[in-house]
This record gives C-alpha cells, structure tokens and sequence, in this order.
C-alpha cells in the first residue's frame, strides 16, 4: 500500500534510480556459444574491451543480439556496434584478427543510424575464406560499456540455434 502511495505521489523517483534494468542478448549465429573467457585472443577472453561471450558459428549468417541503432559500421564490415533505447552499447566482431580482410569476405547494407532489431541479419561471413586464411570465425558478443553494467549473465552454452535468448546484462539505471 505504502508503495502504491509513493508511485502516486511521484515519491519513489530515488528507489527508480537504483533498480537495475535487464537487457536480453541473442545468440547471434547457429553455432557453439561459448564464455568470453574461452576466446582465442587474450584482449577478449581478458575482457579488455568489455565482458560479453562469443558463438563459434556453423554457417555464415550473423545476427543482431539486440534492438536498437547501429552506431557504427566497420569500414571492412568485420565489427559492428549497437546501442539500444536502454544505453546499453554491444559490440559485434566477427572473427579473430579479420580486420586485415577484404571486404568482400563481409557482406552487409547497414550503415550508421540504421534500426534494427533483434534477430535481423546483420552480415553474412565467407566462411571459406577465413578458413583460407586461418582465420578463427568466432563471432564476439562485447558490451564496451562496462562502467554501465552491473552483471553480465551468460544463461546457455554449447550447440545453440541463432536468435535463442543465450545471456542477460543487467545496466545500472541512469537516471
């Protein structure tokens, strides 16, 4: 009763302030999920750039984890960042050290400003040609802003089918 009092009255802003807001994430490939920590490149799996996971992907199809703006579109088409109408900022990398490929092994029509939602196609990967090139094609699921989020909760690992609801970040209300 004393909440419903509070609510009504508009008392409860400083109790708003505190509460944690919970952003569901998307596999973002049919593939293996796995923790960051297992990445094979020490500035991810040290969570260097943010906490998050990654999905070993069995097809060349990725897809967005989240709703929300693209904000930035890789010129090599390899990365992608996100924020949603939350503030919660994801950054997509697709494969370890493909930043040095051409183009041409990313495929995409998003550019910056773009909306998008989650499960959309974000890019389609050759993955023949980060085979050819050695290239691991796990594709990295970070949340740069960390100084924002209080947890970052992976619910499923293993063999899991693209767009399945595979971790939780909880983001510290900013208000």
């Amino acid at each position: 009763m004393l909440n419903g009092f509070m609510k009504r009255f508009g008392l409860d802003k400083d109790q708003e302030k505190t509460q944690a807001i919970a952003e569901d994430l998307l596999a973002v490939a049919d593939g293996h999920v796995i923790s960051i920590t297992d990445v094979k490149d020490p500035v991810f799996a040290q969570k260097m750039i943010g906490d998050g996971f990654a999905c070993i992907p069995d097809n060349g199809s990725v897809y967005s984890p989240v709703s929300g703006t693209i904000t930035t579109v890789f010129p090599t088409k390899h990365a992608y960042g996100i924020t949603t109408d939350q503030g919660l900022e994801v950054l997509i990398h697709i494969g370890i050290d493909t930043v040095s490929l051409k183009e041409d092994a990313f495929v995409t029509n998003l550019k910056s400003g773009d909306a998008i939602k989650a499960g959309d196609l974000i890019a389609s990967v050759d993955l023949d040609i980060l085979k050819k090139e050695e290239k691991d094609p796990s594709v990295i699921v970070i949340i740069p802003n960390s100084q924002d989020v209080s947890e970052v909760q992976l619910l499923k690992t293993g063999l899991q089918a693209a767009k399945t609801r595979v971790a939780q970040v909880s983001l510290n209300s900013v208000d």
